[in-house]
């Protein structure tokens, strides 16, 4: 996306109502690609590491809530600069003094994923409607073959963790216009807003310089999805902050945890308030952070809506995620089983991969 394009793109976004709490800081870890072409393979050979999250978020954004009804970003979209010539740190500089015309919440290059903005509020980098709907990262132009297999990892680790953040799963948004993984070029195409093509240009012709194949969209989710299927709470570790949560400062180490989807109903057991509610399984991230039982209304017999299931691969220990509503966009919660009832039938079903739950490792 050409800055000096991108003047009518904030128009007609501020309309909605609605914040997520959850605001991400982030980590990396080593990651094997299951790889479909010469760049994903490049990356899996040379067991490229994603970069880590540098949270320099700018006060001076504008916060407007995503679309109604929904609260939170359904998706991501993947930008590239079109400028051969500049640096992500000119980038970001130039984007803070012309936010008025447009931004976006991250950039991305060889050696850096940075967040600028909040994710938790929508960005201007694709017009209406997209702007309400999609967290939105820049890719910095690079120029050799390590950096671009580099900041190829980046940008997917970076997608793949964006899903998780906020409970999305991978589904690939070229191919007809609905899903969670958005170049810019399918958001013009099927939701209108913008006339830009990136970052398919850019792809197709840094992979044919540096690999002797043009890499697409396609190969790019496969990569994506290969991050996503990673264990997150094992490759690094994540920071949150909510105005309605406490820290949880006393895990200074990450446990490795198994996970499996869920589709469940539950209750609150009698002993729920004898245990915490976390964003995540407790002590899978570093700077955990809790909820109090009384901020969700709480209650013995409460009904719950699980749709995963983590266990600690030491300790052996079940937690599950679930929301109080069925809602799209409800807030998910962890908790540890001893604070959920389940019934005999739902207990049977938890326990069978053949069932309710398929195994996997990804998590939230």
């Amino acid at each position: 996306m050409r800055n000096s394009e991108m003047t009518t793109l904030k128009k007609t976004t501020l309309l909605l109502t609605g914040l997520l709490t959850l605001v991400t800081v982030g980590f990396a870890g080593t990651q094997t690609a299951h790889a479909s072409s010469a760049v994903n393979s490049y990356i899996s050979s040379e067991k490229i590491a994603p970069a880590k999250i540098t949270s320099a978020v700018w006060s001076g954004f504008p916060k407007n809530a995503y679309r109604n009804g929904v609260g939170k970003p359904e998706g991501v979209v993947v930008h590239e600069t079109a400028n051969p010539s500049s640096t992500i740190y000119n980038e970001i500089a130039y984007m803070k003094k012309n936010y008025n015309n447009a931004f976006v919440h991250s950039f991305v290059d060889a050696d850096h994923i940075i967040n600028i903005a909040n994710t938790n509020y929508l960005a201007w980098g694709v017009g209406f409607p997209g702007n309400a709907r999609y967290v939105q990262f820049e890719q910095v132009e690079v120029h050799s073959k390590s950096a671009f297999a580099h900041e190829v990892a980046n940008a997917a680790w970076y997608t793949a963790y964006l899903l998780h953040q906020y409970g999305l799963k991978p589904n690939r948004a070229d191919y007809d216009g609905k899903g969670t993984v958005w170049s810019h070029r399918a958001v013009a195409k099927y939701l209108g807003g913008s006339t830009h093509t990136d970052p398919v240009g850019y792809y197709s012709s840094n992979g044919k310089k540096y690999f002797g194949q043009g890499y697409t969209m396609v190969q790019f989710y496969t990569l994506v999805k290969s991050y996503y299927n990673t264990d997150f709470s094992t490759t690094g570790s994540a920071a949150s902050s909510s105005s309605s949560s406490s820290s949880d400062t006393a895990a200074t180490s990450v446990d490795k945890v198994t996970y499996s989807d869920a589709s469940v109903t539950a209750t609150l057991s009698s002993d729920y308030s004898k245990y915490k509610l976390y964003n995540h399984v407790k002590n899978a991230y570093t700077n955990m952070k809790t909820y109090s039982w009384s901020s969700v209304g709480a209650s013995t017999g409460k009904k719950i809506y699980i749709n995963k299931k983590g266990v600690k691969d030491k300790q052996g220990s079940t937690w599950y995620r679930f929301s109080f509503s069925t809602a799209a966009g409800a807030k998910q919660y962890w908790a540890y089983s001893k604070a959920i009832t389940l019934d005999d039938t739902t207990a049977a079903a938890t326990s069978s991969s053949a069932t309710a739950i398929s195994t996997s490792s990804s998590a939230e």
